[in-house]
């Protein structure tokens, strides 16, 4: 019998130790889009997030205008910096053919320091201009989904632009509008690979009535029809460390968007902790 070296051992328990960590650090971080909270302003949006302990916030034009003064959006950076929070992403962005109006999303960005922003561009022609910028910055693009009939309520349309474009190019995977267009999130997710940038937390339900209309209509989270076990069991498969940002269309839930925070915060700790 060949005993291992208590240096091959030592080697050994390091490496699995080291695996052990990588796979404990490879976990998403909740967060707060912060059109949950658009009957805020901005010194309210910082109040309500400090008040949740959520630091990783995705901004609305609302309550930072990435094309507003450089000299505000600062200003806000810093109280944002001495509250511990930040704007890790912003959007959904419109843009544009116009090439030097869509640059001032960028040079946001890179004023604030932030890698990835989300655009839903109505017009695929505009990606060739788009494109060129993310190669010239250096900065990621997300492409954000709404429900059946928009420009990417078909995720079989986001993986073309995905196959044909710049590998920054990637997806915010909107969750309750990607389950109203009747598919199955955790399957979406594992189809765009390592392209998904971001994650907006959100839960529907879709109501038919007596004339046989449908309407997507927003619930508590884990609470619809998303597949959120299996999407998080994808999550926990592929490592995926990105930002889930709580988010809500339903006007109710955002007059005051304090519960639905909170039990999106316990549903995230609850399917974060299995393994």
């Amino acid at each position: 019998m060949i005993t291992a070296s208590p240096l091959l051992r030592r080697a050994a328990l390091a490496a699995a130790l080291l695996l052990s960590a990588v796979a404990l650090r490879a976990a998403p971080t909740l967060g707060l889009q912060t059109w949950t909270c658009r009957n805020m302003d901005f010194d309210q949006v910082v109040a309500f997030a400090t008040k949740h302990g959520i630091t990783h916030l995705q901004m609305i034009g609302k309550h930072i205008d990435p094309k507003g003064p450089a000299a505000e959006s600062l200003r806000k950076k810093a109280i944002l910096e001495a509250k511990g929070l930040q704007v890790y992403t912003f959007g959904v962005n419109g843009t544009s053919m116009n090439k030097e109006e869509n640059r001032k999303l960028f040079e946001f960005a890179k004023l604030m320091g932030i890698k990835v922003i989300i655009v839903e561009p109505r017009n695929q022609a505009e990606w060739d201009n788009l494109e060129e910028l993310v190669k010239e910055y250096d900065i990621r693009l997300a492409i954000h989904n709404h429900g059946t009939g928009s420009v990417y309520g078909d995720p079989a349309t986001v993986r073309a632009i995905l196959a044909k474009r710049d590998r920054r190019i990637g997806v915010c995977l909107d969750v309750g509008w990607v389950t109203a267009a009747g598919f199955d999130a955790a399957e979406v997710f594992r189809s765009y690979g390592d392209r998904v940038y971001d994650i907006h937390f959100k839960d529907k339900v879709v109501q038919t009535a007596a004339d046989g209309k449908k309407t997507p209509v927003d619930t508590e989270i884990g609470r619809g029809q998303s597949n959120y076990t299996g999407l998080f069991a994808e999550i926990r498969r592929s490592g995926w460390s990105g930002v889930m940002a709580t988010e809500t269309d339903s006007k109710a839930f955002a007059e005051d968007p304090n519960r639905l925070v909170t039990e999106a915060k316990a549903f995230f700790a609850t399917q974060s902790a299995k393994r």
